[in-house]
């Protein structure tokens, strides 16, 4: 292998990097035309002269700080045994010194520390928890409202806004009458008229019987939303032993109302089956029925309903005040007349209502007095007898006199009422049978 002269060698290399940097600086020579042409443009060819400056507000959003101090929150609690003032602001989540000053002092807000147990308020509050308003029902289902004004607060009362609305409960007798509405929800005003809108043809202590079926319509009265009460019952069904017994409610004009068969026959009879809305029946009428006091045969020209001391005992019809004290075995016993032909007679009673009197006016449903055990009685219970002509009857036995059907001169208005309501009732049985079914 030849070797070559290292000065001849580096003379090689130095020529080949002149030749290079002249290839270079030729190639750049267009980008740098490129660059000048473009730095040459005169400015009145690019029309700068017609841009125009644009100034527009842009609302940026508020200080979330400030935010949620502006936001208000609705809390409702109930009133429970035992609460305070303090407490009862504590679970509506209030932080407010001096709505709760307010609150505890104010005479205006009187009502406010007398509200029941169960009784509802609704509060607004800030985010801080303090106090915007508060509102809650009243005395007369007024709405009270409480509200800040500047420091202090103010409160005012608006008048009821009273709304009834319609339900519908049905149900089916498993042991007893009460039993099967409690079951179905229906409230016990409206479980006591359903009792006393067909006592005049059913015994429901003796003709109930398992499947019997009922069906209510009936109002609940509200203010401003909540819930006051059980209304009236418009219309009923009660099925006993596979036969219908109907009634529905119809108001002639503002003073004077009542219940009617859809044929316009008064349900209300003109007595009674029983004095009291609920019992149970501990001694019947018989000829002979050994007594628990004196120990011996004797009859029981009476019923006796079984009731504890103190419950309300109504009038069976309307009728006068015969007579009222204390007498023999009947203890405090009050006798009324009606119609001429008969008269009723009320046993063993603990006190008499306030009031009572001699030749007075009752009305039938009338509470007269109060279940006891005075005389000759072994326990509380209310003796009860029935008289036609002076002579006693089986008062759950006994053909009663009905009450005045619906006048002629309201016959249509009626029967436009009664037609309606009806056609509900159908509906709705036909409707639970086939869930049944």
């Amino acid at each position: 292998m030849l070797t070559q002269n290292p000065l001849d060698q580096e003379r090689k290399m130095s020529e080949s990097r002149k030749k290079l940097r002249w290839f270079v600086a030729l190639s750049t020579l267009p980008l740098l035309g490129v660059v000048t042409a473009f730095g040459l443009v005169p400015q009145n060819e690019l029309d700068l002269t017609s841009l125009k400056a644009a100034i527009q507000e842009i609302a940026l959003p508020e200080d979330a700080e400030k935010q949620a101090t502006a936001a208000s929150f609705w809390r409702n609690e109930r009133v429970q045994r035992g609460d305070t003032v303090v407490e009862l602001l504590r679970r509506l989540n209030i932080e407010d010194a001096v709505a709760s000053d307010y609150l505890r002092k104010a005479d205006e807000a009187g009502s406010f520390r007398k509200l029941a147990v169960g009784k509802e308020v609704h509060a607004e509050t800030n985010a801080a928890g303090g106090l915007i308003s508060l509102r809650y029902l009243g005395e007369n289902a007024t709405q009270v409202i409480i509200e800040k004004q500047g420091d202090d607060f103010t409160s005012r009362a608006l008048p009821a806004q009273l709304e009834k609305r319609l339900f519908v409960r049905t149900g089916e007798i498993q042991t007893t009458l009460y039993a099967a509405t409690d079951a179905a929800g229906l409230p016990d005003a409206a479980a006591n008229k359903l009792n006393e809108l067909f006592s005049g043809d059913i015994d429901f202590h003796h003709d109930l019987r398992k499947g019997d079926k009922f069906t209510v319509v009936y109002e609940m009265i509200y203010s401003n939303g909540t819930l006051l009460s059980a209304g009236r019952i418009q219309a009923a069904e009660f099925i006993n032993q596979g036969r219908a017994y109907r009634a529905v409610y119809f108001q002639k004009d503002e003073q004077h109302g009542d219940y009617y068969t859809p044929e316009g026959n008064s349900v209300r009879k003109a007595f009674l089956r029983s004095p009291l809305e609920y019992s149970r029946v501990s001694s019947g009428f018989t000829n002979s029925r050994f007594h628990p006091v004196l120990n011996k045969w004797r009859a029981h020209r009476g019923v006796d309903f079984a009731a504890p001391t103190g419950t309300r005992v109504k009038a069976t019809a309307d009728g006068m005040v015969a007579s009222f004290g204390r007498e023999n075995g009947y203890g405090n016993v009050i006798k009324i007349n009606h119609q001429g032909r008969y008269s009723t007679v009320y046993g063993h009673l603990s006190r008499f209502a306030k009031g009572l009197h001699r030749g007075q006016r009752v009305l039938q449903g009338e509470v007269i007095g109060y279940v006891g055990m005075t005389g000759l009685a072994s326990g509380p219970h209310l003796h009860y007898e029935f008289k036609v002509d002076g002579r006693q009857h089986n008062p759950m036995r006994v053909a009663l006199p009905d009450a005045t059907p619906v006048d002629d001169a309201d016959r249509v208005a009626f029967q436009s009422v009664a037609d309606d309501l009806v056609t509900r009732l159908n509906l709705l049985r036909n409707t639970n049978l086939a869930r049944l079914d």
